[in-house]
């Protein structure tokens, strides 16, 4: 390609708009280009970029026995409301009606959709395992889009799903997606993990999430140096100690506490530590009051909380219900005298005594409270986050933790959509068994944004070859001078019939504004024909190097090739 004839919309400055490092470097290179809030146009370079991490999955999804199809990305509604699922997604999803009034959405995921195609075609045990993927669109409204295209309202998603007669089948499937994401990741030259997550409104019975470490992650990663541990804190358990306090049971003391609302407030009022305290937060489990304890110092779990109560909708309760609930303002509640709810602890809180939690009753709290004798439990369990030096679940060794972002995530679904849309297989003895699904994503846009993130520097993107949407720039530094364009144009055609990617700079203008431009788009290779073409000697500057080498074009032409091509 021609930069002349290329359409590349550079930027020189950095986007106010722009939060990340690869969200600045998007625009800045003309990558992308923000239509609406979370809703982004590919420009051609971008776009490039996109069809080679496709091909990328293609392949190994291929070659995993996977099969590809293309679902409709408007649904009818019908099958999400078999599944339970249009209630669940809630404000997420994007409905619309058509002229006749029927409900529809614009698909956030395509589990059912892949089940009711299954159900009506596949009948026979000998036509399982069956693995179907597609590369598509999809629509979620976001409540806060975030950093570009990595939180995004509209996006590119593959989105595989595997049906097997059995767990065992699907234990074999899960290997081979498992496999497959890690060569794809490999692939594009990222660092990642593969972490134990939670399966969130996607359910099932396991699932894992492939993250990266980044500094603008959505998530945190709990890992262990020790025995290579690593989860999602949302599914990181918690380890109790299980050491009671030996200190002798003191008196309840309800104490004034004016305006002490907070934990800081509280604990400087007290002279006290956070771990002498006890939260005591309302929450609405669908449409039920529930009381949750954790220790002061703690961050309430609010995915184990909800996979605890199996709830389909989990969130605080309103001031006004609270004080309904404790007959006090937030900040004051407290277990003590709770009635006709559930009060969940934290394991954490049943081994504390004589701690200080809220009086229901503004203004107040109570000292010394004891867990069985002030107030019972009707749940115990581990509802916390994981936090730094905790120990490991499987070693014990002290739990570190990372901010990191996710770039895909497998799902071991069983029979949870099979079930509820009833699709089954007939087995060798004529009886119908539900089908055991496993669900398998990939997230296109934040692939591309996070391969960004991960390899720039302060002139721009460092992409990995695989990924680079023109693999070599070939810049002849004066377009007035003939030697310099003839050598570049030979160059140029050599590179291309060798089956090389090859960016041509045409453009008359400074040599410096062209080496910037190569070096923000991010092209792997630069070869630079200068004053020394009538010698057929070039200048070549790998992107990921400092220092520019000069070599004969002949020795630059098979440099790419081996590094390229292999």
């Amino acid at each position: 390609m021609r930069t002349t004839n290329l359409f590349m919309p550079t930027m020189r400055e950095v986007p106010a708009e722009a939060e990340s490092d690869s969200h600045k470097l998007m625009l800045r290179a003309g990558l992308i280009r923000k239509l609406a809030s979370g809703i982004y146009c590919f420009l051609p370079l971008g776009l490039k970029a996109m069809k080679k991490l496709e091909d990328i999955i293609r392949e190994e999804m291929d070659a995993a026995g996977a099969v590809e199809l293309l679902m409709s990305a408007m649904i009818p509604a019908e099958p999400y409301k078999e599944s339970g699922r249009w209630e669940v997604f809630g404000p997420e999803m994007f409905r619309l009606k058509d002229r006749n009034k029927r409900d529809f959405c614009m698909g956030p995921t395509h589990e059912e959709i892949f089940t009711d195609i299954v159900k009506h075609e596949v009948r026979s045990y000998r036509a399982l395992p069956l693995m179907l993927y597609q590369i598509q669109t999809k629509f979620r409204d976001e409540i806060r889009p975030r950093f570009g295209v990595i939180r995004s309202r509209e996006f590119v998603m593959k989105d595989a799903y595997s049906f097997d007669r059995d767990e065992a089948g699907l234990d074999l499937s899960y290997e081979k997606m498992y496999n497959a994401y890690c060569k794809i990741f490999e692939r594009c030259g990222l660092e990642f993990v593969a972490v134990d997550a939670d399966t969130g409104a996607m359910g099932g019975s396991g699932s894992q999430e492939f993250m990266v470490k980044s500094e603008i992650g959505e998530n945190t990663i709990a890992y262990c140096d020790s025995c290579g541990y690593a989860a999602n804190d949302e599914k990181a358990p918690c380890i109790s100690t299980g050491k009671k306090s030996d200190t002798a049971e003191e008196s309840l003391v309800k104490l004034l506490t004016p305006s002490m609302r907070t934990i800081e407030e509280i604990t400087s009022f007290l002279s006290c530590s956070p771990t002498q305290v006890v939260k005591t937060l309302i929450y609405m489990a669908d449409d039920k009051v529930i009381a949750a304890l954790v220790r002061g110092d703690r961050e309430l779990n609010e995915a184990k909380l909800k996979n605890l109560l199996g709830c389909t909708m989990l969130e605080m309760a309103s001031p006004e219900k609270v004080y309904e609930i404790t007959s006090a303002n937030v900040g004051f509640a407290g277990p003590i005298g709770l009635k006709e709810l559930t009060i969940v602890v934290d394991n954490e809180v049943s081994d504390m005594k004589n701690f200080v939690v809220g009086a229901n009753d503004t203004d107040y709290h109570y000292l010394n409270v004891n867990l069985h004798r002030d107030f019972k439990a009707d749940i115990t369990a581990d509802i916390r986050n994981i936090a730094l030096g905790d120990v490991c679940p499987l070693c014990t060794a002290p739990i570190a933790l990372t901010p990191g972002l996710e770039i895909g995530h497998i799902f071991k679904l069983g029979t949870k959509y099979t079930k509820a849309l009833n699709c089954v297989y007939v087995d060798e003895n004529g009886q119908e068994i539900p089908m055991v699904m496993g669900s398998y994503g990939i997230g296109l846009n934040r692939t591309i944004a996070t391969i960004i993130e991960q390899s720039h520097d302060e002139n721009g993107i460092i992409w990995p070859i695989a990924i680079a949407p023109y693999q070599v720039a070939v810049v002849p530094a004066n377009m007035g001078d003939t030697a310099q364009v003839s050598l570049a144009e030979e160059i140029y055609i050599r590179l291309k019939a060798i089956g090389i990617e090859v960016l041509l700079d045409d453009r008359n203008e400074r040599t410096g504004v062209k080496f910037k431009d190569t070096e923000l788009i991010g092209v792997p290779v630069r070869i630079t024909v200068g004053r020394k073409a009538a010698e057929a000697i070039v200048e070549v500057k790998n992107r990921k190097e400092s220092d520019a080498v000069d070599m004969g074009y002949e020795a630059a032409i098979e440099y790419c090739r081996n590094l390229i091509l292999g």
